[in-house]
């Protein structure tokens, strides 16, 4: 986790593809005074956010905002971040999008929607159901269910990855393809997102 800081607002995220994606968001809304900083893994945060508080400039940040899936339980989640900011001793909000009081203002969103099982990428497939892409993605693991091979461990990234199959450059992942512009930001899935960031 790189500890230097560069902006007053900061957005911890869990991976590389997280912080590549939302970097690109940030950028697209304007919000060039977000600084956004992957942890490598949710079970990072704990350390990684003691670390951070003991870097350089960090008496200047203002905002904290840090995003994180939900998994199999959004509840689990939430509780999991406020653990990791009582460790480091940082203020912990009472719910997901509501402010906690003090300095940093600490925000926390737990992925898709505050409440159910999921992650990022289930929000990326609301942005592109019903594209003639996600209907032959769909299409295709139905084959695969009637072939009954043995599902993916994570269906919603699995879909993910194959309709980016689809995109004139077939290689990129989740981040890579949000750096490319290959999303549409403007699309209702993403409007929690962006109520989120700008209020960082």
């Amino acid at each position: 986790m790189a500890l230097e800081i560069k902006h007053p607002k900061l957005l911890i995220v869990e991976g590389k593809e997280d912080e590549l994606f939302f970097s690109a968001f940030c950028h697209h809304l304007g919000l060039n005074d977000i600084q956004v900083l992957s942890i490598g893994g949710k079970t990072n945060l704990p350390s990684n956010l003691k670390a951070l508080k003991k870097a350089t400039n960090f008496s200047q940040v203002t905002a904290l905002g840090i995003i994180r899936d939900a998994d199999e339980d959004a509840n689990a989640a939430f509780q999991s971040v406020c653990s990791a900011l009582q460790h480091a001793e940082l203020p912990i909000p009472t719910k997901p999008m509501t402010p906690a009081p003090g300095h940093p203002r600490v925000l926390v969103m737990i992925l898709p929607d505050n409440q159910s099982p999921g992650a990022l990428e289930d929000i990326c497939l609301k942005a592109i159901a019903g594209t003639p892409a996600m209907r032959c993605v769909d299409e295709f693991f139905c084959c695969l269910q009637r072939h009954r091979l043995p599902p993916p461990k994570n269906l919603s990234k699995a879909k993910v990855l194959a309709y980016l199959t689809s995109l004139p450059e077939p290689d990129k992942r989740l981040g890579e393809s949000a750096q490319a512009g290959y999303w549409d930001w403007d699309h209702p899935a993403f409007s929690d997102l962006k109520d989120f960031l700008r209020s960082l």
